[in-house]
């Protein structure tokens, strides 16, 4: 999500903070902004779009020259990425700066609070309310830590925070929350960033924030704190790798960076969405719930990996919601003349909003008078803007072409729109919607759990580089993980690979199979009784004819073990979830089998990120 750079010492601390912004901008382009504090007093500037716009404010007006600075470049949540919503976000009084990353869920509470006691705020964000709350409890006289300390308390939600004031000339204070801060410390300075990279060409010698601790920055040492004021443990830890691998977080590949990311990614879609009340609230969707009542039929349109995404969402919409649900092909949808009405709920998934077949098959329904929702990852792109509502993931920027977080992030989020429109239609009771959100709320932990036995999926894969071929079976939601992981061999490694439904085996694949022929085999949970024996029986089908089967399966499902050549353990979840964890094995496979040939990884040939032409 956003980034966030902050430095005291000896150097002019404009250079090291836009500098350190450059190294973040993966983490959000809809504006950048820096503050500096000179000769008692704050400057700041900031512009919407990505850092060359602010770099050009910045040589056209330099702030004064000061050795304490802080910077942010911003992933939009509260509030359009506009100049005005830019961080960083000052007081009343222009004496305390405040940058933030993350999501304060009683902003509004807070933001009615201080308006109605005269405070004017000048921007639709969460974070302005920090500064003005900091604004008030500098009043006791204690200073920006103590201030910083109160400030928290009185926050929901995740957040980092960095703030300077002019009555701390030589301190500037950060504070986590679920939400990444890490201390970077150097000779005779020091810095504050969201990740190592933005401080990398200056120190290896980094500091990792705990959860709910303060720290004051000053350039002769680090004090870290927890929210209460006692002195915290740290995790003191040395960089391995250089400056030239900072823009990919001392990964090989950006793609192997996102992988690891994905526990943080889908916390981040799941943030700030169920109320006070316990409802769940999807505040971008903008479509009335009258409207949601009145739909008869769900179409859901998307491309490539996100269309895999929708084929998932088929099953929670008609579980969960019981309405009849459509999957198309973005690019086959428009020419079929589908039927389509103003009762019809158009879903468009697409990881840029600019993905053509997508845009085009979005104008086609809202020609046809139908509802539309979209799910997407970049703010101010095309796709929300041309939808009646929109559902961000919050995946921040993916680089790599073939898609992983974004992936994940889509599944979270068809899960919440199919909750959504349950809870509105009344097909499933409040309680029950708020118990199947905090089992989502466990998911990043449980992906989290995948990521750390993925060993031995590398050595497989490394061992199976010389094969032509490999063939991918699921049932249920496991069909479209089958379907998701042969493309990502296709995408990657660049060879023949295809995913079946496996109950469609005996109609002709079955043929395909013979001597040594790796299959995958995603198995549904054992507590899906009848389709768990059904695929357990193909695994047999496949390895009397000679087929290396690859099972994934929840971890103590021993039924599997005597048919399974390899096996994969993965955490027990419910059914409709489980394409969370049993997706993550494939990725790695396929990463690690096209690393094995010598393939770049990030820039598969022919492919690009975001495909803009029909």
């Amino acid at each position: 999500m956003c980034g966030i750079v902050g430095y005291v010492g000896g150097r002019a601390a404009l250079d090291v903070v836009v500098e350190g912004l450059a190294r973040l901008e993966y983490r959000g382009y809809d504006s950048a902004g820096v503050a500096v504090l000179a000769d008692g007093k704050l400057a700041t500037a900031k512009r919407a779009g990505k850092l060359v716009n602010l770099r050009g404010v910045l040589e056209e007006d330099p702030p004064p020259a000061g050795t304490l600075g802080m910077g942010h470049t911003r992933w939009a949540t509260h509030g359009p990425p506009n100049d005005r919503n830019a961080h960083p976000h000052v007081d009343c009084t222009g004496s305390v700066a405040v940058i933030h990353n993350g999501i304060i869920e009683n902003f509004a509470e807070l933001r009615a609070e201080l308006e109605e006691s005269g405070h004017g705020l000048a921007s639709d964000t969460d974070t302005e309310a920090v500064a003005h709350l900091l604004e008030e409890e500098l009043k006791a006289g204690d200073g920006l830590a103590a201030a910083m300390r109160r400030v928290c308390g009185r926050l929901d939600g995740a957040f980092t925070l960095v703030a300077m004031h002019t009555g701390d000339p030589d301190l500037v204070v950060g504070a986590r929350r679920n939400s990444p801060l890490v201390v970077g410390v150097g000779e005779g300075e020091n810095f504050l960033a969201s990740d190592v990279a933005a401080f990398i060409a200056h120190t290896r010698d980094a500091i990792e924030l705990g959860q709910d601790q303060i720290v004051e920055l000053r350039a002769d040492g680090v004090r870290i704190t927890d929210f209460e004021g006692r002195p915290a443990e740290v995790k003191e830890y040395h960089v391995d790798w250089d400056v030239s691998a900072a823009e990919k977080g001392g990964y090989d590949y950006f793609m192997l960076k996102e992988i690891a990311e994905q526990p943080r990614a889908v916390a981040d879609t799941l943030l700030g969405r169920i109320g006070a009340d316990g409802r769940l609230r999807l505040d971008e969707m903008r479509i009335s719930d009258r409207e949601l009542r009145e739909v008869d039929k769900i179409i859901i349109v998307a491309c490539g990996t996100s269309y895999h995404a929708g084929l998932i969402a088929k099953y929670a919409i008609e579980h969960w919601a019981g309405l009849p649900c459509e999957v198309e092909l973005a690019s086959e949808f428009r020419y079929r003349d589908p039927i389509l009405s103003p009762t019809t709920l158009v879903i468009a998934i697409s990881q840029s909003g600019e993905t053509m077949d997508a845009l085009m098959a979005v104008r086609h329904a809202r020609e046809q008078r139908a509802k539309l929702l979209g799910i997407c990852n970049v703010n101010g792109s095309t796709l929300p803007r041309e939808c009646d509502g929109v559902l961000y993931t919050h995946a921040g920027p993916e680089i790599a072409v073939a898609s992983t977080k974004a992936f994940l992030t889509q599944l979270v989020a068809v899960y919440l729109i199919a909750l959504y429109i349950a809870q509105t239609r009344g097909t499933k009771w409040g309680d029950e919607v708020f118990a199947m959100v905090q089992l989502l709320e466990r998911m990043p932990e449980k992906v989290e759990k995948v990521l750390e036995t993925m060993e031995p999926v590398r050595e497989l894969a490394r061992s199976l580089a010389g094969e032509r071929c490999v063939l991918f079976l699921g049932r249920h939601v496991g069909f479209p993980v089958a379907l998701e992981g042969a493309l990502k061999l296709k995408e990657l490694a660049y060879m023949h690979a295809e995913g079946f439904a496996a109950g469609e085996l005996k109609h002709g694949p079955i043929a395909l199979i013979e001597e040594d022929l790796p299959v995958v085999v995603v198995v549904p949970p054992r507590a899906r009784d009848v389709l768990h024996d059904k695929i357990v029986s193909n695994i047999q089908e496949i390895r009397a004819r000679g087929a290396r089967t690859i099972v994934i399966a929840e971890e103590g499902d021993e039924s599997v073990v005597p048919y399974a050549d390899t096996l994969i353990g993965v955490p027990a979840v419910p059914t409709l979830l489980q394409p969370l964890v049993t997706t993550v094995p494939l990725q790695v496979f396929a990463c690690e089998l096209a690393t094995a040939k010598g393939h770049d990884v990030d820039q598969p040939r022919n492919l690009a990120k975001s495909v803009t032409v029909e």
